[in-house]
C-alpha cells in the first residue's frame, strides 16, 4: 500500500477513535484524549491530501467515518440495524468506489491527452 492510502486508512481509522470517545467521554481528562485524537486525525487528513485529490481523499474520510459510525453504533452500543441503513450503507460505499474510479479516469485522460502534444 501506497503512503498516501496508508494516511487514508489512518485519518479513517481515527475518526473512528475520536467518534468513539464522544459516546464515552465522561471527564475532563477524556476530552484532552479526544482534542489529541482529532489533532492526529487532521494531520492524517492533511498528509493524505498533499498527493491524492482532496475531493477523493474525503469522500473516503466521511463515508468510512459514516459508515464505521453506524457499525460501532449497532455492535458496541446495541443500536438498530434495518434494511434501510443497509441499502444507505451500500449506496454510500457505491458512491466512494465510484468517485475513485472517476478520478482515476480522469487521470488516464489527462495522460493520454498530455502524450498527444
Amino acid at each position: 500500500m501506497k503512503k498516501e492510502w496508508m494516511y487514508v486508512v489512518l485519518t479513517s481509522l481515527f475518526e473512528l477513535l475520536w467518534i468513539f470517545g464522544f459516546n464515552v467521554a465522561s471527564s475532563w481528562w477524556h476530552w484532552i484524549i479526544i482534542v489529541t485524537i482529532i489533532a492526529i486525525d487532521f494531520h492524517f487528513l492533511s498528509k493524505a491530501c498533499e498527493s491524492l485529490p482532496t475531493g477523493t481523499v474525503y469522500a473516503i474520510f466521511a463515508g468510512a467515518g459514516a459508515i464505521g459510525t453506524t457499525l460501532m453504533d449497532i455492535f458496541i452500543f446495541e443500536g438498530e440495524f434495518n434494511a434501510i441503513k443497509g441499502l444507505f450503507m451500500i449506496i454510500l460505499i457505491l458512491g466512494v468506489i465510484g468517485l475513485k474510479l472517476a478520478d482515476n479516469s480522469s487521470k488516464v485522460q489527462v495522460q493520454t491527452k498530455g502524450e498527444n502534444v
